[in-house]
This record gives C-alpha cells, structure tokens and sequence, in this order.
C-alpha cells in the first residue's frame, strides 16, 4: 500500500511511518523539518502544509494519515485543522483511495485544554464526518482517533512534573497513558484492517472521559 503521513519527523507520525516501513509499505511524509528515517521505501517532502500552492505531488496515495499539527500555539487552528483540510482535499478525493484517519485528540469532546486547540480539534472531527460522506462513493473510510495522554516529548512538562502526574493519574483509571507503539498499533488497524466502520471519533485515552475530564498542566487552572 502508499500511505501518505503528515508529521513524520517526530512523535506519533514517525512512530506510525516506521510502523507501515515495517509491514513493508511505501511510506510518504511530509513535514515542516528534515526527516529521521533512512529507507528505501520511504519518501520524504519539506513543506508548509498551510500552504496550498506548496504541497508537492504526490499520486496514487491508497491511505492517508492526517497527523502533522501543534498544541498551545497562536497557529493551532492554521496548523491543526486549515492544513489538514489542505492536504485532504489536495490527495485523497482520486480513485485510489481506501482508507482516510484523522488525528483529532479526547479534548475535542471534554473541552479540556487551550482554547484554540480545542477548537481546532472539535473542527477536525466535523470535518472528517463531511469527508467521510464524500468518500462513500469511492468506497473508501474516514474516520478519526482521539488520544487523550500519550507519551510524546511535548507531554514531557507534566509527565516528568510528579505532582501534575499524580494528578493525571487520579483521574485516569488503566493509570497510564498511550504509548508510541500503541498509536502504530491503532492507526495500522483503523486504516488496513477496518473496512466497515466510517464517519466516527474514536476515543482511546485510558477510561479518563468516561469518569471525569480534568486537564492538567504547570499553571493551568481547571
């Protein structure tokens, strides 16, 4: 398969790029800074995905996974949910198509968290339902997956801050967060094995929402 990711120098996108390089597929990945992998089958693009006119060409993407974004920055809702459009309309409405997942995140549903963040998560997931509509008739998927905490270096200020963690920890009843290899997992499975399920969030953040949303972070008052 060619699977197109955006956000692939780090974090969850690297983690779902090398686990797809893995399994023997032909990987494309577009970011705004150089990339950390070296193999044959992948294929890496330096761009501004806020930028229409740069996106570079890319045919025949069978899946794609929106990733690429960030979190607390004046950019959120450019970075997170305008570029995500960009690239989306850009690759995916083609006849190869099979498979499309967006990277949304549990505060697009609890409301927990920066403002424009949350914003730009809750637009990506309404979103992905209008994409999913307009891919029915190539018989192709949409859908989105929601983490709650995952153990990426821009979690670092609360997971190595040992009261914030306790705190996250109270209120999180599998008492861990996702890690790296769990996202592979779950965006290998949504987008390769899953043919039926279209148009839905789904939710993978320990059992936290279902018993109490409560953000945490140094200086943030809830």
């Amino acid at each position: 398969m060619k699977i197109l990711i955006t956000g692939t120098s780090s974090g969850m996108g690297l983690a779902v790029a090398k686990r797809f390089l893995e399994k023997g597929h032909e990987v494309h990945g577009i970011d705004l800074l150089e990339s950390k992998i070296n193999h044959p089958n992948y294929h890496h693009y330096i761009c501004d995905l806020r930028k229409k006119e740069a996106l570079p060409e890319i045919y025949g993407v069978e899946l794609f996974f929106s990733n690429a974004g960030s979190q607390n920055t004046p950019d959120d809702i450019e970075n997170n949910l305008k570029s995500a459009i960009n690239a989306t309309e850009k690759y995916v409405f083609q006849k190869d198509i099979k498979a499309v997942l967006f990277n949304a995140s549990a505060s697009a549903r609890s409301g927990f968290e920066f403002p424009e963040y949350v914003a730009s998560k809750a637009g990506l997931v309404g979103y992905m339902k209008n994409v999913a509509v307009r891919l029915a008739s190539y018989g192709a998927t949409a859908n989105s997956i929601s983490f709650g905490g995952v153990t990426t270096k821009s979690n670092e200020p609360v997971m190595e801050d040992e009261a914030s963690w306790k705190e996250i920890m109270d209120v999180t009843p599998l008492k861990k967060w996702v890690s790296l290899e769990e996202v592979a997992d779950w965006v290998y499975f949504l987008l390769m094995n899953n043919k039926s399920m279209s148009g839905q969030d789904l939710l993978i953040d320990n059992g936290e929402y279902g018993l109490n949303c409560h953000f945490v972070w140094p200086g943030f008052k809830n």
